[in-house]
């Protein structure tokens, strides 16, 4: 089921909230938890019901790892508390542990293996000794990519003594809560089951109703009359990439960026709205990341809770920075490459991390820095702040070349045909595919009129549609404009028309793009 579907906004979110806050305004806080864990485990199990099987089971799995923990450590409290060979069991409790932790990570790890890298695991065996071994075309789940890492970070703190134990319905609730589920952002038990276990937040907030509608809509605004419009020229230029030319190149990349940062991050906005509604704090994924200024400041503004997961379980593991500064450059190195990979099993991904994590050490070698960002150390060379954002723009614009291609010889025709000019007439067919139904008389009478009315027609709403991008990304985001509340009738009159113009427009719903990673 979809954020931006008629049987989610008109069935779902109603009966998700009638029942949440209903349940616990009579007092059964209980059976509260359990209805958002069913009607969470409904939402998912919606899009294939084999799905239902997989996350109840590493559900299963990873609290049965923290109850053996909690049994465990309550052996060794009762035998400590005999005093004998008190420093004998500590030891011998620490490996114990250890023993769990590996059997944790390769749990979650192997469960995500299984059905993301399989196929991608056979095609390099196959090209590396020219073996025929059948691909297994593993069904991926989704979301699977975001709950095993919600869940490999609470185990892993369940065996270094940081996490508590949490009964079955408050650990399923945290790990189902339908929407963070299926594309973030990655939330860790320590932010979300208190929240959970509050009662005081289970009776309904007007404010937080207000400002969750607000995130909602500014999302469903960013999915559907942004993400998705600009989705039908990308989509047809990438099933034949290596026919583009320069412009088209440009033209199809710049609104390709776009497009993955209004579907992410309207993705998140709806998610934290819908979350809001519950009185629930969703953590920011996005804090307009292209306006940074180099690339290590647009990660800490891009999915940012994948770069706390991998900056606590991978970076500070792997030693950090306390190891001297080349072993922090080869850490910050895997880290990317381990993103890239995360991103998806190919590898036009794994470059696409590597890529960016040979930037983000070319910033913190600090040979040329940018006025007003931070460093740990002195830069020769200080650029202005503009010129850092249009270049870090550029940069990322050419990274994702390879996130999008489906072969890194396409991503590298794409980056050729950048900076080896030439002209084909590609574009007028490939914005052929940039459908606007509130310009469908428009392209009608234009097509009636010639070709190339109709040609110049579709030009201008590309041109329109990556104005308006470059403008919204340049203002505030969602977070700092959903609180507000400076004019509330005019407020809510836009918010009411920009929903009513979305739900309208809803006659062709889509998947958002991080439902395959």
């Amino acid at each position: 089921m979809l954020f931006n579907s008629y049987i989610f906004i008109c069935i779902l979110l109603p009966v998700a909230l009638l029942g949440w806050f209903s349940l616990n305004y009579f007092g059964y806080n209980r059976l509260a938890g359990i209805f958002l864990t069913g009607i969470s485990l409904w939402f998912y199990a919606y899009f294939h019901i084999s799905y239902l099987f997989v996350i109840v089971g590493s559900i299963a799995i990873n609290y049965i790892i923290s109850l053996i923990v909690e049994a465990y450590r309550k052996h060794l409290a009762d035998t400590q508390a005999d005093e004998v060979g008190m420093s004998d069991i500590n030891s011998s409790g620490d490996r114990v542990i250890k023993v769990i932790l590996i059997i944790a990570v390769v749990a979650n790890l192997g469960l995500l293996f299984y059905f993301k890298y399989t196929d991608f695991l056979i095609e390099n065996i196959n090209a590396i000794t020219g073996s025929n071994i059948a691909l297994r075309h593993i069904l991926l789940p989704l979301g699977i990519s975001f709950f095993t890492f919600q869940q490999l970070s609470y185990v892993i703190d369940r065996c270094r003594g940081r996490a508590p134990h949490y009964d079955l319905i408050t650990y399923m609730t945290f790990v189902t809560f339908f929407p963070q589920l299926i594309a973030g952002p990655i939330v860790t038990y320590d932010e979300m089951i208190p929240q959970f276990t509050d009662m005081r937040a289970r009776r309904i907030d007007p404010e937080n109703m207000r400002i969750g509608i607000r995130y909602f809509v500014i999302g469903f605004a960013k999915k559907v009359l942004l993400a998705d419009v600009l989705a039908g020229p990308v989509n047809q230029a990438f099933i034949t990439p290596r026919e583009l030319d320069t412009l088209t190149v440009i033209i199809v990349m710049l609104m390709y960026m776009f497009e993955l940062y209004f579907d992410f991050s309207g993705y998140c906005d709806m998610a934290s709205g819908i979350a809001k509604m519950f009185n629930i704090d969703l953590p920011v994924n996005f804090n307009s990341p292209y306006t940074s200024a180099n690339v290590k400041e647009l990660w800490q503004r891009w999915h940012i809770t994948l770069s706390r997961f991998f900056t606590t379980y991978v970076y500070i593991p792997l030693g950090g920075s306390r190891r001297g500064f080349g072993r922090m450059l080869a850490n910050v190195f895997i880290v990317f490459v381990l993103s890239g990979l995360w991103h998806g099993a190919a590898w036009t991904y794994v470059l696409w991390g590597a890529i960016n994590g040979l930037l983000v050490v070319w910033d913190n070698v600090c040979l040329i820095g940018v006025k007003g960002c931070e460093y740990k150390r002195e830069c020769r060379v200080y650029i202005p702040r503009k010129l850092g954002q249009v270049l870090t723009f550029c940069f990322f614009l050419l990274s994702l070349c390879f996130f999008r291609s489906s072969t890194i010889a396409d991503a590298l025709h794409l980056i050729k045909s950048i900076f080896c000019v030439n002209w084909n007439g590609k574009l007028f067919e490939i914005l052929s595919c940039l459908k606007t139904p509130e310009f469908y008389v428009a392209e009608e009478a234009a097509g009636m009129i010639s070709m190339q009315v109709l040609n110049i027609l579709h030009l201008a709403c590309a041109a329109m549609m990556l104005v308006i991008s470059f403008i919204i990304i340049l203002k505030p985001n969602s977070h700092e404009i959903a609180p507000r509340n400076d004019h509330p009738l005019r407020d809510g009159i836009l918010m009411g028309i920009l929903f009513t113009w979305c739900f309208i427009s809803l006659n062709q719903v889509s998947t958002f793009l991080y439902f395959n990673f």
